[in-house]
């Protein structure tokens, strides 16, 4: 998800490929105390059974994307935006007002001496309007490995998702921190405990 919510506080978007560990490390600088808001998440709570987007999602896409229960059939919707870039455009549509809207929701009510904000397609997106961006970046191949064996999905099916998003020299480019996640995560711990005293710092906490 690519809609960024302007930075009334001091908001980190954190942002990497698939695969590359971007939970992972939202979920460390969580445990530091600070507010966390993960886009995709959101997306997850809109396009679940009775979740706000799913009429407008009926609407365009018909009673066919929509599960018995009521959500939106988030594998049927995957392969239907991959086969025609336009469904693609509609879904984000529907979906980007209402993700931005919550997530600047959730910074008003935000505690933590700064926020870090999961944006997948932060860099896609051209809209950048956050304070910091932090990337999570690793080797391409080390992507395919985690996502086939998180997900199931072959080679070509996680190589084809990464082809829409953008290149690991794009993101790094656009980065103001980066982390290389390609070995041991406990390795990171101090790396990340140091990225989160210099944000406190640029945020006026400390």
């Amino acid at each position: 998800m690519n809609p960024t919510p302007s930075p009334k506080k001091f908001v980190v978007g954190l942002t990497g490929g698939i695969g590359s560990g971007k939970t992972s490390i939202a979920n460390c600088f969580a445990e530091l105390g600070v507010s966390l808001i993960d886009a995709d998440l959101i997306a997850h709570s809109l396009t679940a059974p009775g979740g706000i987007a799913i009429p407008a999602i009926r609407n365009t896409f018909g009673d066919a994307i929509i599960t018995p229960d009521g959500a939106m059939d988030r594998n049927k919707m995957r392969a239907l935006a991959f086969s025609d870039p336009l469904h693609k455009k509609r879904l984000e549509a529907i979906l980007h007002p209402l993700i931005r809207a919550q997530a600047e929701y959730e910074i008003t009510q935000a505690t933590g001496p700064y926020i870090i904000y999961v944006v997948p397609l932060l860099v896609e997106s051209g809209n950048r309007d956050v304070s910091r961006i932090l990337v999570v970046d690793c080797e391409e191949q080390v992507q395919v490995e985690r996502v086939c064996a998180r997900n199931g999905l072959t080679e070509s099916q996680v190589r084809a998702i990464m082809a829409n998003q953008a290149s690991r020299h794009d993101r790094c480019a656009a980065a103001d921190d980066i982390i290389i996640n390609q070995g041991k995560f406990s390795e990171l711990k101090a790396e990340i405990f140091n990225l989160h005293q210099r944000y406190c710092h640029l945020s006026g906490v400390i």
